[in-house]
This record gives structure tokens, C-alpha cells and sequence, in this order.
């Protein structure tokens, strides 16, 4: 039996739940999990104390990483993805009624460098043709890599609710408000789900939003540690894909994974396939340069340990 114990940090997902409750394992090693709540502050705390020898990450706070010399590889388990033409909310008092309208606005979004607020920026510059150097990206918290400067047209509110500051007229619109019980404040795109079908039909592009992280000197240390953990990931989410198959739809996660499967199909809708997913890290690994969240672009294949890709 081995002596290797590897300190986790991972939601609560179908597919990582029997890695957690040990019901799935590896004859390399042992998992010894720690829970943290909410998921954000996982990253947070990886990437400026290396807390976790494996760690969930999203995936721009990956990529900004790796800029700055962090000390983490990631594995292509690609545990959560998500469309989002939904994320953005207005306040009608803005006067916004399309998406070039905010053009000259305050936006808020909780970081820069936000997955999801990466994503809504390359699809508004991409397919909605706004200009996003002309918008003020105002924060409403600060950035999980501390070194990180943003370009001049970000700033920060002193106040950390996107929904009282969207309420208030501090913002004209956001990117991932929490829900707000308000009149004034509506989706820009209601036909949002609509919208992310035909940009995935077109594009073949399915958003990574979360993937794993492994230290760099274990991976070092322990030259199968990639290889074995990513496979173990693997086992998870085929066992998971096999209860849902079998009508199992109690697992933490199955009602988005659901509301996946409606746009890509039940075969693509959890995926660790990096071959299948090469077109949307390009994608994301240009949006993060054109939006200065990294300084220049990366090969994807250069972002994962050879051997599981």
C-alpha cells in the first residue's frame, strides 16, 4: 500500500463525489479531501499558498497563472463547462437595448480575470461586435492572482454585491449577478439559451469553465502521478455516466449537465477528450489575449502533461 497522500480540493460533483467518499481509488496513492465553500476560494487559495497537492481551477485563473509562474500543471479532466449568453443582466434605466449599448457603459463582474466574464467578453467582441476596450469593467472583488495588472478601462467598487450595485445605477449591467427581485433588472439576451445553441452549432466551441491542477513538484517527483491521477478522474466520470444511463439523476451536478447535454448531446456533454475540446481552448487562449489576461498565446497542448493528452 502506498504512502502517498495527496491533499484535495474539489467540488461536489457526480463525477467526483465516489473519489471523495472513496468508493473509487488508486493503488498510488490517497486522497485526503478538504472542503471549501465557495468553490472560487479553492483557486484562490492554490494559487497563492499551493495549499492543495490537486486542485479544481477555472480555467482563465489557470491560464493567468501559468503567466506568472505558478507553480501548478493542469490536467485536461475537464470537470464543469457552461454557455453564456445568460450571464448578462441590465438595469432598463441604462438605457441599454442591444448589445452594442454597452459601449460607453460600467459592466460589473466580480474579477477580470473570471472565467465566465472571459467567455461573455469573447462572445459580445466575437459575435455581437462590441467594443469591449470602450466599456468600463467595474470589480466587485479582486483578482485570485495577486501579481495580475488589468488594462486601464477596469476599476473597483468598493462594494462586493454585482446585484445592489446593478440595482443601484452603480453598474448599467453585469456579468453574473446573483438573481435581483427587481423590475429594472432584466437579461439582455432572454432568448439566451437559443442563442448558445446556434453559437455552439456554428462554432463547435463548448465553454470549459473548471479543470484540475496538480503541483508541480509532485508531478515531478512522481513521474506517473499525471498519467494515474487523470486517469482516476476518468474512471469517476464514467462510472457517473454509467448511473445516469442506469436513471440515476441524484448526483450533485445532473441538472446542469442535463441542461448541457440539450445543446452538445449526452456524448459530448461530459468530456475529457483534449483532441475534442482543441478548438475551444484556442478559442478561450485567444479571448484571454485580445482581453490582456495573459500577454501572449499558448499552445494548448503546452498546458498539460504530454501523456494525458
Amino acid at each position: 500500500m502506498t504512502d502517498l497522500v495527496l491533499s484535495t480540493a474539489i467540488a461536489n460533483y457526480g463525477h467526483t463525489v465516489p473519489l471523495k467518499d472513496g468508493s473509487i481509488g488508486s493503488p498510488m496513492f490517497k486522497m485526503k479531501h478538504t472542503e471549501v465553500s465557495p468553490v472560487p476560494m479553492i483557486f484562490r487559495r492554490m494559487v497563492r499558498t499551493l495549499e492543495f497537492d490537486v486542485a479544481e481551477m477555472a480555467l482563465a485563473t489557470y491560464l493567468c497563472s501559468k503567466a506568472h509562474g505558478k507553480r501548478f500543471t493542469a490536467l485536461p479532466a475537464f470537470l464543469t463547462r457552461d454557455f453564456y449568453h445568460g450571464m448578462l443582466t441590465y438595469n432598463v434605466r441604462s438605457g441599454i437595448q442591444n448589445p452594442r449599448d454597452l459601449e460607453g457603459k460600467r459592466v460589473g463582474v466580480r474579477s477580470y480575470t473570471f472565467t465566465p466574464g472571459v467567455w461573455t467578453r469573447g462572445i459580445l467582441q466575437t459575435e455581437h461586435d462590441v467594443d469591449l476596450a470602450s466599456v468600463t469593467w467595474v470589480l466587485s472583488g479582486d483578482e485570485h492572482v495577486a501579481e495580475y495588472e488589468a488594462p486601464s478601462n477596469v476599476v473597483s467598487s468598493p462594494s462586493d454585491d454585482l446585484g445592489e450595485m446593478l440595482l443601484s445605477g452603480e453598474i448599467d449591467a453585469a456579468i453574473g449577478a446573483p438573481p435581483v427581485d427587481s423590475p429594472d433588472i432584466r437579461p439582455l439576451f432572454p432568448e439566451a439559451r437559443q442563442l448558445d445553441a446556434d453559437w455552439h452549432e456554428r462554432t463547435g466551441l463548448y465553454p470549459i469553465s473548471h479543470l484540475l491542477v496538480v503541483k508541480d513538484s509532485l508531478l515531478e517527483s512522481h513521474g506517473d502521478l499525471a498519467s494515474e491521477v487523470f486517469d482516476l478522474f476518468g474512471k469517476a466520470k464514467d462510472d457517473y455516466i454509467g448511473r445516469l444511463h442506469a436513471g440515476d439523476s441524484s448526483a450533485p451536478g445532473t441538472e446542469q449537465l442535463v441542461r448541457m447535454a440539450g445543446i452538445v448531446g449526452n456524448d459530448k456533454a461530459l468530456s475529457y477528450d483534449f483532441e475534442g475540446a482543441l478548438s475551444t481552448l484556442e478559442a478561450f487562449v485567444g479571448f484571454n489575449v485580445d482581453q490582456g489576461v495573459i500577454p501572449e498565446a499558448v499552445d494548448p497542448a503546452d498546458l498539460f502533461p504530454p501523456e494525458t493528452i
